[in-house]
């Protein structure tokens, strides 16, 4: 009979996040789960008691705290099989506007947070030469989206810092994974106040994502038809691009 897997998953009070941690709670997984919102953490843990599940009420802007509750997860569990770096905000930011506060949230949540979740793991998957380190990045991330230029940038970061991350792990038998949603059924994609195509329910893309980083997928879109969508838009003509979308409706700004 084969182990749980353990999984250490950051972003997981709500949004896609708690559906990877209720998804892999269902394959029977040992759960490591990251959030700021404890008390989000403490009523999934109660509502799993079928599951071993250690939680860390922690920001992953907090690189510390962070490393210390990896620390905290390995001396429990042992090292991880998987690592989610999920932990994301959007904002709406315009330059000019003084949003530079929110440009600045959102690159350390998204980018620098991602970095931060997989720094105290690396080094045990190495010498382990085994694990899989999967990042959340998104088709937002294949071109600037005016309105989401901050969003947009640290998606496209997290995507090239996966690619970089995949290249360099490999010969060192550590698996990286990049998932890149489209619009999925979250409470942060019901503020956007525009058309969502393919919307999908967040448990069935926690389902999808969880087969795919079973079988070390490099790279994956879902829902499938946002494959389309990305490659479209990766090739469209830069004057044909901003015809297109100088007019389409954007993310509402962040309150400040």
């Amino acid at each position: 009979m084969s182990s749980p897997l353990k999984v250490f998953i950051t972003g997981a009070s709500s949004g896609i996040g708690e559906a990877l941690a209720a998804e892999y709670a269902r394959r029977g997984a040992i759960l490591g789960l990251v959030a700021r919102r404890g008390d989000a953490l403490a009523h999934f843990q109660q509502s799993h008691p079928e599951n071993a599940i250690s939680v860390y009420s922690v920001d992953v802007r907090d690189a510390d705290a962070l490393a210390h509750a990896a620390r905290q997860f390995i001396a429990e569990h042992g090292c991880p099989d998987i690592v989610i770096a999920n932990a994301g905000i959007s904002h709406g930011a315009v330059t000019g506007h003084g949003d530079l506060q929110a440009f600045r949230d959102v690159m350390d949540v998204n980018y620098f947070g991602m970095v931060a979740t997989f720094e105290p793991f690396a080094s045990a998957m190495v010498a382990a030469r085994k694990g899989t380190l999967v990042g959340i990045a998104s088709v937002a991330g294949v071109r600037g989206l005016p309105g989401s230029g901050a969003y947009s940038a640290s998606k496209s970061a997290a995507t090239k810092y996966l690619e970089a991350l995949r290249v360099e792990m490999r010969p060192l038998g550590v698996s990286v994974v990049t998932i890149a949603p489209g619009y999925i059924r979250t409470p942060m994609t019901e503020r956007n106040p525009y058309p969502m195509p393919f919307l999908m329910d967040a448990d069935r893309f926690a389902e999808k994502v969880a087969d795919a980083i079973a079988r070390k997928t490099r790279f994956a879109i879902f829902p499938w038809q946002m494959r389309f969508a990305a490659m479209l838009l990766y090739v469209l003509p830069r004057w044909l691009y901003d015809a297109v979308f100088e007019k389409a409706p954007r993310k509402p700004r962040a309150a400040r």
